[in-house]
């Protein structure tokens, strides 16, 4: 847990304070004082007795006990500085500026993992190395600016890049986004962007805490205690936005199964924020726009009205909403009527309700007023309007904001004028709005807010027992895949249904079943990683003349050891599969199966632990949903029964989670069952 002493400090030291406001030592004591902390404040600096008016010490000995330390030197001075502080100052909260460590090379990551130990040993918080530090109502103990002014209706604010933090307040600024608190974890040594989440989680306050954070993620170090605290905020009431940058396919190491061809790093990200709840981000203006809208009244639906005097703004907007699934409603009835009797001829009320170039304040109003208080089937307003420069259009303005406050139905503002209006919108933002100027991008956003997880996620939780036989299956294997055989045991044992099989590896073994199977059949080889790439699948077999003559060619195949022999039977070919990499949870993937997977990429991803309703959901959510359920006069698949597959194999991934990689293609499924053909397991323990 954070010390406190790092958040609300009663008194702090910059060590390497100075003058010189262009250096991240004198600048951060700058802001302190401009700022006002409200407690002490010192400086070691070995050649000033003041420094900014700020009593300096020039030897770290000489100094009396501290909270805090603000820490701008070169980074080879700082662990002795550090042990100092640790043991001889009581100081427990640490902010480090310095780079030069983890980031840097080897001699810099045995110096950070050095100033970490001495400040776990002495109970102590580090923020750091490498950051721009953190802004909060006690103090602002960052070297950067701009500073933004605090409300306790603004966001939380995590960042793991202090130069993304920057650029995100400077854009905000102009945005009227606001802020309650900034944390920048740089290479989080010791606190991280899970920690600060924690810290968050565990001292929400109903009344004073944020109810909207936002994260820019470079890494998640630990993924349980991250979903853990952001699923906890969510249920608390919190809105979560965020970025995840370094997620690309090529950070992915090379995979062996269709399931590890698929799940790429960016995978696991997406599918631990939809297990959280998180609005996923694209970059730093979408992620600032969606925390615009979070700030905003909350809407009942998904029923738009876009009110504009520009035509071709509300014509990209509609678009953009539509393709995103949000509806822009025709209005009509006599109450349209009655609001087109009161505005321009050339207007039009149908939705977007379009008041013209030459539309006035007072026509806006009335146009709000329909839609707040006439029109049932709108949930939320955007009001485009700019200006051709002509006159000012402060009225207008001012409207805005007094609707925005008073009616129960979000409004937003679409202020695309930035340069002909400029001085209208600041004073629009002064007044605590949010000025929204591009329709496409908040379009986008908007989709993204409404289209997100209700607050009220329910956290699948299931009860898992446990499973001695498939325990013993696991413990007597090495590392690597399973035999076919335990494999096909291990599905089985699951309580996933298994074609019947045999498995031979001699023409003898052959011999003394081919009386007693029932045709036609299928022959596989076992062995090669992907059958049917090496002509290791015969299907359709009719006779036993067939089924010798294929042996010798199938255990001619390279890496062949033994074939499968298997009734035919028909049905959709799906593809279920699970994933572990790192300390993430587990996934599974579900999609149309066969060697069309990895073509298709048609596949929905949940992460363990996996509810029936979650794999239901995975289900429905597939472009090829159609086909299972039926299509054409073709019969449906049993739904039930696909779905309990997937919670089959996630109960299983909590009974074994040696299990690194599992690969069932295909999963036979028809009208009355679901039935396993091939599988791959593999484990490291």
């Amino acid at each position: 847990m954070i010390h406190k002493n790092l958040i609300n400090p009663k008194n702090i030291v910059v060590i390497g304070g100075s003058d010189n406001i262009h250096s991240p030592g004198g600048r951060v004591l700058k802001n302190l004082i401009d700022h006002h902390f409200n407690g002490e404040l010192f400086v070691v600096n070995p050649k000033k007795e003041i420094v900014q008016g700020i009593r300096s010490f020039q030897n770290i000995h000489d100094m009396p006990n501290v909270d805090l330390a603000i820490i701008a030197i070169a980074a080879k001075f700082i662990p002795e500085t550090v042990k100092i502080l640790a043991e001889t100052k009581n100081t427990k909260g640490f902010i480090i500026f310095s780079a030069g460590f983890s980031e840097k090379d080897k001699a810099g990551e045995r110096l950070e993992k050095e100033i970490t130990t001495i400040i776990n040993k002495n109970g102590g918080s580090l923020l750091g190395p490498n950051n721009i530090g953190l802004i909060n109502q006690n103090y602002t103990g960052v070297f950067t600016t701009p500073i933004p002014k605090l409300d306790h209706k603004g966001v939380d604010f995590i960042s793991g890049s202090g130069a993304t933090a920057v650029f995100i307040m400077e854009a905000a600024q102009s945005f009227g986004l606001k802020f309650l608190s900034v944390y920048t974890v740089g290479n989080s040594a010791q606190i991280g962007v899970e920690e600060i989440l924690e810290y968050f989680d565990t001292t929400f306050d109903k009344k004073q805490s944020s109810r909207v954070k936002l994260l820019y993620i470079e890494s998640i170090k630990n993924p349980v205690k991250f979903l853990k605290h952001t699923s906890s905020l969510i249920k608390k009431g919190c809105k979560i936005a965020a970025i995840k940058a370094g997620s690309s396919e090529e950070g992915n190491r090379a995979a062996s199964s269709h399931t590890g061809a698929l799940a790429s790093s960016d995978v696991f990200i997406e599918a631990l924020f939809e297990k959280a709840g998180i609005i996923r981000c694209d970059g730093r203006n979408e992620l600032i726009s969606v925390a615009g809208i979070l700030l905003q009244k909350e809407s009942k639906g998904k029923n738009i009205a876009i009110i504009t005097h520009a035509g071709g703004p509300a014509v990209m907007l509609t678009d953009i909403l539509s393709i995103n699934k949000l509806k822009i409603p025709q209005i009509k009835g006599i109450e349209s009527e009655n609001l087109l009797a009161e505005l321009f001829d050339g207007s039009s009320v149908s939705n977007p309700i379009d008041f013209l170039a030459t539309g006035t304040a007072e026509q806006l109003e009335k146009i709000i007023d329909h839609c707040e208080n006439k029109f049932d089937d709108i949930d939320a307003m955007v009001v485009i309007f700019g200006s051709p420069g002509l006159t000012s259009v402060y009225d207008v303005y001012d409207l805005l904001d007094k609707k925005i406050k008073s009616c129960k139905k979000p409004i937003y503002a679409v202020l695309p004028s930035v340069v002909n209006v400029h001085d209208e919108i600041s004073k629009f933002i002064a007044k605590g709005n949010t000025a929204f100027t591009d329709e496409v991008l908040f379009g986008k956003a908007l989709a993204k807010v409404y289209n997100s997880q209700d607050n009220s996620i329910k956290v699948d939780t299931t009860t898992v027992t446990e499973n001695k036989s498939i325990r013993k299956i696991i413990d007597a294997n090495n590392n690597g895949y399973l035999p076919a055989k335990d494999a096909r045991e291990v599905i089985r044992l699951s309580g996933v249904k298994f074609v019947e099989q045999y498995e031979v590896e001699t023409k003898s073994e052959l011999l003394e079943i081919v009386n007693d199977l029932t045709y036609p059949v299928a022959q596989k080889v076992i062995g090669p990683l992907h059958k049917s790439d090496v002509g290791g699948v015969i299907l359709n077999i009719r006779n036993k003349k067939e089924l010798l003559s294929n042996f010798d060619t199938l255990m001619h195949i390279k890496g062949a050891n033994s074939m499968l022999i298997q009734p035919m039977i028909s049905g959709i070919e799906i593809f279920v599969g699970a994933k572990k990499e790192q300390n993430f949870p587990p996934i599974i993937m579900c999609g149309l199966g066969g060697i069309f997977v990895e073509v298709l990429k048609d596949v929905q991803v949940g992460m363990v632990p996996i509810s029936k309703e979650k794999a239901t959901k995975m289900l429905t959510e597939l472009k090829s949903f159609p086909i299972l359920k039926g299509i054409r006069g073709q019969k449906g698949v049993n739904l039930d029964a696909l779905a309990d597959v997937i919670v089959h194999i996630s109960n299983l991934l909590q009974i074994a989670p040696e299990i690194t990689e599992l690969d069932i293609n295909p999963l036979l499924a028809y009208k009355n069952e679901v039935t396993a053909v091939d599988v791959r397991i593999r484990i490291e323990k």
